[in-house]
């Protein structure tokens, strides 16, 4: 009997509509070429509903996202709605409710697609970020004191306990282990500046390394030299992990140099639970409706999610196509000037299976 999997789509704002149902059509795709099915389920998430009704995300929605097998969201943000009250409400919201408290991005330059990176091609930007994603400076502790007055002070902490660190970096090691490219992890942090919270993390990074994952190698980089090593040295690195915002920082680092954010995906994940799956670049209202976005980092972000389903030959068959319509047909990663609409594109995707 094949195994069905039911998904939510959050297409979200703007642009995320279109992407999505490229997404979509891939997946429905590769669902029958490789013998699953794919239940999705549409869930109104976004400015437009904000606007509509002045919710942001029902306690309901979050209930009924638990019980799915993973959830796929198109681009959160409205040009009518401030910055931060979709963001904080709804993606925030979910990565910690949900427990998403990894945060996977893979950082991979396809065929075709140019970076700014001089003399460097897809030999040598291809590694992983993983991010703590519910933890650190973002869980919002801290407040403000006589907040208006010439002597207002403000504070916002970053904060990690053990467990925090542990789960993060044991997920980081399993990675690297399965990923088997040169089996190194790399502790990306601030030890001689933040020396608490990543003398934590160099402390666990080297205990757990050195009783579970012994057939791993460890490098430790501050976050200014991974910039560093990230535009001059990529193929350095295989896996790298790191706090919530450092990640934040260095995983648009990678965005750029992989051909911007158009072209890049993550996921959020819970190991143990329900993880969500996005392209990494914004609505962009300027394009909606235009059918000209490039639809390829939720193309790939549906790849991801069937990776973490366990549906290994379909994430690779996804990949191996969207490396080969970049490599073979696509004049540009950018809006308007690829060579195709966004539907077309999504087209020859399904084509190149």
């Amino acid at each position: 009997m094949a195994e069905t999997y039911k998904i939510a789509v959050i297409p979200g704002d703007g642009t995320g509509f279109e992407v999505v149902r490229e997404g979509r059509k891939v997946l429905d795709a590769v669902a029958a070429r490789f013998g699953f099915k794919i239940e999705a389920s549409d869930f109104d998430l976004g400015g437009d509903r904000y606007l509509r009704t002045g919710e942001v995300l029902p306690d309901s929605a979050v209930s009924e996202l638990r019980g799915f097998d993973a959830i796929y969201l198109g681009a959160i943000g409205h040009p009518d709605v401030k910055p931060g009250i979709l963001e904080k409400g709804i993606l925030l919201r979910l990565r910690f409710e949900l427990d998403q408290y990894i945060n996977l991005r893979p950082v991979k330059l396809y065929p075709g697609v140019d970076t700014p990176l001089k003399d460097k091609g897809p030999d040598d930007i291809d590694y992983v970020v993983v991010r703590e994603n519910t933890g650190g400076i973002y869980t919002g502790t801290g407040g403000f004191s006589m907040k208006g007055t010439p002597h207002e002070v403000a504070v916002q902490s970053m904060v990690y306990s053990y467990e925090q660190v542990r789960r993060c970096l044991k997920f980081a090691f399993e990675y690297t282990r399965r990923r088997g490219k040169t089996n190194t992890l790399a502790l990306c942090g601030k030890t001689n500046v933040l020396t608490y919270v990543y003398d934590l993390w160099e402390r666990a990074f080297h205990e757990i390394g050195e009783r579970d994952f012994s057939d791993i190698k460890r490098e430790y980089f501050h976050v200014d030299a991974t910039c560093m090593w990230m535009v001059k040295n990529p193929e350095w690195f295989d896996v790298i992990v790191t706090g919530n915002m450092f990640g934040d920082i260095i995983t648009d680092l990678g965005a750029m140099t992989q051909g911007g954010m158009g072209i890049a995906a993550g996921g959020n994940i819970n190991p143990e639970g329900v993880s969500m799956f996005e392209p990494i670049g914004g609505s962009a209202p300027k394009y909606t409706g235009k059918n000209v976005i490039n639809p390829l980092a939720a193309v790939a972000a549906a790849g991801m999610m069937l990776e973490n389903l366990g549906e290994d030959e379909a994430a690779r068959a996804v990949e191996q196509s969207i490396m080969k319509v970049t490599g073979t047909k696509l004049a540009s990663m950018q809006a308007g000037r690829m060579g195709y609409s966004t539907s077309e594109v999504g087209d020859l995707v399904v084509e190149n299976l």
